[in-house]
């Protein structure tokens, strides 16, 4: 691809970069200047519900997300759709589930529940799961945009990766959580506004709505209800009502990013609308970039740009699709490029902004010698964001020889998330889940999910595991002739089961499984062990989930000798 950038897209670009840093300088040096622990981490607990529900929405739409969803629908079709079932399930998990047992324990850390409902050694192998998790996937956040950038302009991929990051470590370290959370929402802005240009955009290039869907159903693209109970299948349905809802459980809730913003509201109830807000916001943008692949397909079915050469990566499709569609239009080349950068810089700063907050309280804070005061708090989570954030940015240069980044996401969030929502939801729903459990648990699924994940991931680098795809054509191209094109056509049947039959069942599961594998895996370990060793003493009620105390009995008292509250008790958390 030829660079495609003009003056005025540069300046979109750049101005959106200039406007979230002037966001960071003056929450950084006005006002409180995030003097506190309190105020960096938690925004003074005074936050309001349609900003943090937008923040969190925002800080999982990535820039990966946007551009894998494109390209999945254009090759695999719509099935990525059924995201919205996994969010709204995700929806009904985090306000019956998790987040009460958060919000009533007002933990900063959600780690901190690990030490209080089992001990200290379950909170730091979920500290370091966590730490490892964010690492690894902060530098695929920052490959998405500076991929996209590198497309449009031929500028080189780690360079403009670099900018970004820096960009993002400067304003996310002076700024703390209301930079992170006020930038996210301008963010949001021009995400909603990118994505309604090119969807009109990308309309008035095509024959109008009808033409979109009768290709797609031509195309095979709209093929989304999958029933298959293979677990190899890339796009069942159950891959992504449940894979996915465990995928998006973890990461939105389960997790530092989000718990943390959610717990900055004062109230539960508050929580709760924010949660129905973030999963609307969610679905909303998860539609369009169905309706925006679509889109692409009708207008290449007939030339492929990959298999064409026209592009090198399937993650390079939506780039290419909107220099294409906007050549004339001044500023959608900016627009896009700048809505990239929006959502990746929104990841990467609330995973910073989260991962200073963890690093503080369960590494630092253990070789301070007295009592670190408020301001000195402060410093140290900004030079952590620092620290870090470079750390983070030099990992970039790696990212480009593993492959598609949307499966490199999945392996590493699989690996380490999964066993994590294992040991949180094994604390949560199951009363008689002790300290051996959860740390044997957590191991075991560890150990599992990495068993299945990384061997399927070295499989799939060596060209051993292929996804197939929708079919593709490149008989309108006009630069090859008839009887190349037959070689270049996919067949939607072909499997890689007959293609490789040497790779082992176990290693060709769907990635959208890897989640699930290790929280399963740590459950079912982590109660056998429970039940083979001595039990704690009594759960305190706070620390399991309003949903079991409604099926308990009265014959379950917690620690300090009470009784479970009766239904009426229990549902009293949800409503305060």
């Amino acid at each position: 691809m030829s660079p495609s950038l003009t003056w005025y897209d540069y300046i979109i670009f750049v101005g959106m970069l200039v406007l979230s840093t002037i966001i960071g300088i003056y929450f950084g040096c006005f006002g409180t200047k995030q003097s506190t622990i309190r105020e960096y981490l938690m925004g003074g607990k005074n936050m309001k519900v349609i900003p943090i529900a937008v923040s969190v929405a925002v800080s999982h739409i990535s820039g990966t997300l946007l551009l894998t969803s494109v390209a999945d629908v254009y090759r695999y079709g719509a099935s990525v759709w059924l995201y919205v079932v996994a969010y709204t399930i995700m929806g009904f998990l985090a306000t019956y589930v998790y987040l009460p047992v958060f919000f009533k324990m007002q933990v900063t850390n959600i780690y901190e529940y690990l030490e209080k409902r089992f001990d200290k050694k379950t909170r730091m192998i979920g500290f370091v799961f966590y730490v490892l998790s964010e690492i690894f996937t902060f530098p695929v956040h920052a490959y998405a945009p500076s991929l996209t950038f590198a497309t449009a302009t031929g500028i080189d991929v780690n360079l403009v990766a670099t900018v970004l990051c820096l960009v993002c470590v400067f304003y996310t370290s002076i700024g703390g959580l209301k930079t992170v959370i006020w930038t996210d929402f301008l963010q949001f802005a021009v995400i909603l506004t990118c994505l309604l240009t090119v969807f009109v955009t990308g309309l008035d290039a095509s024959a109008g709505i009808s033409s979109v869907w009768n290709t797609a159903v031509d195309g095979q693209r709209l093929h989304v209800f999958n029933f298959t109970i293979d677990p190899s299948a890339r796009d069942s349905f159950w891959g992504y009502s449940i894979g996915c809802t465990t995928i998006a459980t973890t990461l939105i809730i389960v997790h530092q990013t989000g718990a943390q913003k959610f717990l900055t509201l004062p109230t539960f109830k508050e929580c709760k609308q924010a949660v129905i807000c973030t999963v609307f916001n969610m679905c909303l943008v998860q539609t369009f970039g169905v309706a925006i692949g679509l889109l692409t397909y009708s207008r290449y079915k007939d030339c492929d740009p990959l298999t064409s050469k026209i592009v090198s990566k399937h993650d390079q499709l939506l780039p290419y699709f909107i220099t294409d569609i906007g050549a004339s239009i001044p500023g959608i080349s900016g627009l896009f490029v700048a809505t990239i950068a929006s959502a990746s810089l929104s990841s990467m700063s609330s995973n910073l902004n989260a991962l200073s907050g963890v690093l503080y309280k369960d590494l630092v804070c253990l070789f301070l010698k007295d009592k670190s005061t408020e301001k000195r708090g402060s410093n140290i989570l900004k030079a952590i964001v620092l620290v870090v954030g470079v750390f983070c940015t030099c990992l970039v240069f790696a990212v480009d020889k593993l492959g598609e980044v949307l499966s490199v996401t999945l392996t590493v969030c699989g690996i380490t998330q999964g066993p994590l929502l294992g040991v949180f939801t094994l604390g949560a729903l199951f009363p008689s889940a002790n300290h051996h459990g959860a740390f044997y648990g957590i191991v075991a699924g560890f150990l599992a999910v990495a068993g299945v994940a990384l061997p399927g991931k070295y499989y799939q680098l060596k060209g051993a595991i292929k996804n197939p795809t929708k079919p593709l054509s490149i008989t309108g191209c006009g630069v090859l002739n008839q009887n190349s094109s037959t070689s270049y056509h996919i067949s939607s049947n072909t499997t890689s089961t007959i293609q490789f039959p040497q790779v082992p069942m176990i290693f060709r599961i769907s990635f959208y499984y890897y989640v699930l594998i290790g929280c399963v895996v740590t459950v079912i370990v982590g109660l056998i062990i429970s039940c083979m060793t001595k039990r704690n003493s009594p759960t305190d009620k706070d620390h399991v989930s309003p949903v079991v105390q409604l099926c308990l009995s009265k014959k379950y008292e917690d620690k300090k000798g009470v009784p479970y509250r009766d239904v009426e008790e229990a549902l009293e958390i949800l409503e305060e």
